[in-house]
């Protein structure tokens, strides 16, 4: 005879499975109403004419926003108040960071510099020029359902399956475009992007990440913890781990990689 207490616990298994295939289809749902959603809305907004169309595509680029977030990092952390550096390296990444000391901040405002170099800057960048405020709205709504919901906790794993792999598409080229900038930017690099980036969790995050720690000689990544829980990390680059000092020469790599990609998008639009 099975104790109560059991069969509860494999009728909530059951309905757990059963729940998978329908949670991965709504997932589905959500990223294909995303997309309509972004197309329409575009189309809407170029209709109005161009000096609408260039208002909107500006604010939808994260440039001048991510180099505020991560100066605000670095201003603190070189003036040794920890409290106010690590208020706002949380601003700007989801580990935990009341613990960190001068290295853990300054490492993870660099990654999440050269990652969002990639998800905030690159990518929309490249969507615009080829299609277009759908093409940029739809990165940005993708972008933003796999920060939501894109997570591999038991929760949203398969929810968030549909919104991660489009992630994943969406900015496979721009990645590698991203760290190549990085490493042309930084005079240097290359090595340890070919080398390490495939070691990241992310398919996509480690190329920029990767780049950036080499021209920053530099060493990024190691375990960190999300809700105390310890996350084991590949490492990426050579050397000490970062300080303040180098949070600010990332910024002026990330500056002139934006610089880059700005002459390189022009350059094909001319040539359009």
């Amino acid at each position: 005879m099975v104790a109560s207490g059991d069969g509860g616990r494999r009728a909530d298994r059951g309905r757990r499975a059963a729940l998978e295939p329908a949670a991965a289809a709504g997932g589905v749902a959500l990223v294909v109403l995303l997309l309509a959603l972004s197309v329409v809305l575009g189309l809407a907004i170029e209709r109005l004419g161009t000096v609408a169309t260039v208002l909107v595509a500006t604010t939808g680029l994260a440039q001048r926003s991510l180099d505020d977030h991560v100066a605000a990092v670095a201003r603190p952390l070189a003036a040794g108040d920890m409290a106010a550096a690590r208020a706002a390296v949380a601003m700007i990444v989801g580990r935990d960071t009341a613990t960190l000391d001068d290295a853990g901040v300054a490492t993870a405002a660099i990654e999440s510099l050269a990652e969002s170099f990639c998800d905030g800057v690159v990518a929309p960048a490249i969507a615009l020029l080829l299609f277009g405020l759908p093409g940029l709205f739809a990165v940005k709504a993708i972008n933003t359902a796999d920060s939501m919901v894109g997570h591999r906790t038991p929760g949203l794993r398969a929810f968030g399956w549909a919104s991660a792999r489009a992630d994943d598409a969406v900015n496979f080229v721009p990645a590698r475009l991203a760290g190549a900038l990085v490493a042309i930017a930084g005079r240097g690099g290359w090595r340890t992007m070919w080398r390490d980036a495939a070691g990241h969790a992310s398919p996509n995050g480690g190329w920029p990440e990767a780049a950036m720690a080499g021209a920053l000689g530099r060493r990024l990544g190691g375990p960190v913890t999300y809700d105390g829980d310890v996350a084991a990390r590949a490492v990426l680059g050579d050397g000490p781990p970062p300080g303040a000092r180098d949070l600010f020469a990332a910024l002026r790599v990330y500056r002139t990689a934006c610089l880059l990609l700005w002459l390189l998008i022009g350059g094909i639009a001319w040539a359009r």
